[in-house]
């Protein structure tokens, strides 16, 4: 049996990592208030974007492919996935999950696969299992810019206009609610015109189409739906790119804070079964105490 020393080193301890991981928790909490406000505000613009890029790059013009950003190669060399994860644990099984549907998803790939990491956890998982790396981003901040994601967006873009990957998926973890989120793996690059994906893609961890939705009307695009592109694409694909950190951030922040108060109640949980124990050791240390004490009285007694 422990010694009440011990036990009062291991009280002493567990009520010091409960502090912290209270702390953390209540940290998570505040940035998982303002990443979720965040996300939800930009997510309907990002679904429509993506719904006039459809519908512009389904306009096909006499010669093909309106943008060098539509084009369908009809030999795929290389696959291009963009991975989102984050650059700290501590947040669950989060980090695990995308890195699970990760794995799954370039061992089913055909082709190599060719990783742009955003998040240390992502590019040091690809690194130890000797992944090729295009780029790697760390260190976003916890409320990212549209400025902070261009540089991932551009070198996404260069990767697939300069032949370097001839098709680019995107793998994030959809925020559902503060308990639920969602691995999610699409194709950003070449543009789908032809079939429309769940949630702005696929469904992880398979790549998986649904049929296109009833097409309502035409849109009419000033000057011409090809100018349209030139000056719009790159910018809308940079926000798809943005809503996925976005997407990802939110859940990150709300697996951190779950697993946290998870750990904070299981040292509260570790801590009453110590206190239990201290109390039992202290009072059977008090009992053996007390009967030396009467021994003794009643041994100087009987020498009296």
């Amino acid at each position: 049996m422990a010694t009440l020393r011990e036990i009062r080193r291991r009280i002493r301890g567990i009520r010091n990592v409960a502090q912290v991981t209270r702390a953390m928790q209540m940290v998570a909490a505040s940035k998982m208030r303002r990443a979720q406000a965040q996300v939800l505000g930009t997510r309907p613009y990002a679904e429509k974007t993506w719904e006039v890029l459809k519908d512009l790059a389904a306009q096909q013009g006499a010669g093909g492919a309106l943008h060098p950003l539509l084009e369908v190669r009809p030999e795929i060399k290389a696959i291009g996935l963009l991975l989102i994860t984050a650059d700290k644990g501590l947040c669950g099984a989060y980090n695990a999950n995308m890195l699970r549907v990760a794995s799954r998803f370039i061992l089913e790939a055909e082709k190599p696969v060719r990783v742009i990491a955003v998040g240390r956890r992502g590019a040091v998982f690809m690194a130890h299992h000797r992944q090729e790396l295009i780029a790697e981003f760390t260190k976003l901040p916890s409320q990212p810019r549209i400025m902070d994601v261009t540089p991932i967006a551009h070198v996404a873009m260069n990767a697939f206009l300069s032949g370097e990957v001839d098709e680019l998926y995107l793998g994030y973890t959809r925020f559902i609610n503060t308990l639920t989120q969602r691995p999610v793996i699409r194709r950003l690059l070449p543009l789908p015109t032809k079939q429309a994906n769940s949630h702005l893609g696929v469904l992880s961890p398979v790549v998986q189409k649904d049929a296109p939705p009833p097409r309502i009307g035409d849109f009419i695009y000033e000057p011409d739906p090809q100018s349209v592109l030139n000056t719009i694409l790159p910018r809308f694909t940079e926000i798809q790119i943005y809503q996925a950190i976005l997407e990802a951030l939110a859940s990150e922040h709300s697996a951190r804070m779950v697993a946290m108060r998870s750990a904070t109640d299981n040292a509260n949980a570790l801590l009453a079964e110590l206190t239990l124990s201290y109390h039992r050791a202290r009072q059977s240390s008090i009992t053996r105490e007390m009967l030396d004490i009467a021994g003794g009285v009643e041994a100087m007694r009987q020498r009296r």
